[in-house]
């Protein structure tokens, strides 16, 4: 019987390499260690924060752009530091927003081979080689989350948000959708895991939709001024910390 060979493509072999060498193991979680020891030391001072979410792929002249603006302009009136994943679209507008009327602007951005750049209005910012890393930074300092309109990546960051939220594994913190048109179809699907029990109605209660900037803004004054107090951060010479 004669033998036949299937090729496989280069980037699939990759897969089908199996386990790496114990080095490169070891290798990978030192990485991995040094960029959240570099995540913890360049955001320990900056928050407390508000991280905004949403697309890279929105342009200056488009309605969600301009909101995300706003956002960062009455996260900054509060007195919040804004948080994005520090890249364009969304992240750049949250950014900008804050950046421009004396506000504290920081990012999380991530190395990918197209659309993510670091925005120019920023304060501070890391870069991160894995988005696991990114997610628990974006996470970690905020205390209130507002995710727009966006792809797979904004869809990941939202549910991730939410999961930890509803498990306990982080404070009932603010989770606000804007963009009632937009969120609308993933409510729905959303209503129906609450239909055929895979969520609880009570996990609904988790996330505020609105199309109003307002109506967002005063529902995370209201529930982080109620619930919330931010203790200073003392700075260790011994740690290099300094102002």
């Amino acid at each position: 019987m004669e033998k036949t060979e299937r090729f496989i493509p280069a980037q699939e072999s990759v897969y089908l390499d199996g386990p790496k060498p114990r080095i490169n193991e070891l290798s990978f979680a030192w990485q991995i260690f040094r960029q959240f020891i570099k995540g913890f030391r360049t955001l320990h001072f900056v928050g407390p924060c508000i991280t905004v979410f949403g697309s890279a792929r929105f342009k200056e002249n488009h309605p969600y752009y301009q909101a995300a603006v706003e956002f960062g302009k009455r996260i900054a009136a509060l007195g919040f530091t804004t948080m994005t994943g520090g890249g364009p679209g969304i992240m750049e507008a949250a950014n900008k927003g804050a950046y421009e009327n004396g506000g504290q602007s920081v990012g999380c951005n991530i190395k990918l081979p197209f659309e993510q750049y670091p925005n120019p209005f920023m304060h501070k910012w890391i870069t991160f080689d894995y988005f696991f890393i990114r997610k628990v930074l974006l996470v970690k300092y905020s205390y209130a989350f507002v995710i727009m309109p966006g792809g797979f990546g904004t869809m990941d960051e939202f549910f991730e948000t939410l999961t930890l939220a509803q498990t306990k594994v982080i404070n009932d913190f603010p989770i606000v959708l804007y963009g009632k048109d937009y969120f609308q179809p993933l409510l729905d699907s959303i209503d129906e895991m609450a239909k055929r029990g895979t969520i609880s109605e009570e996990d609904k209660k988790l996330i505020f939709l609105t199309d109003d900037i307002d109506e967002a803004m005063n529902y995370i004054q209201t529930y982080v001024r109620k619930n919330y107090t931010v203790k200073p951060r003392r700075r260790l010479w011994w740690l290099f910390e300094k102002r």
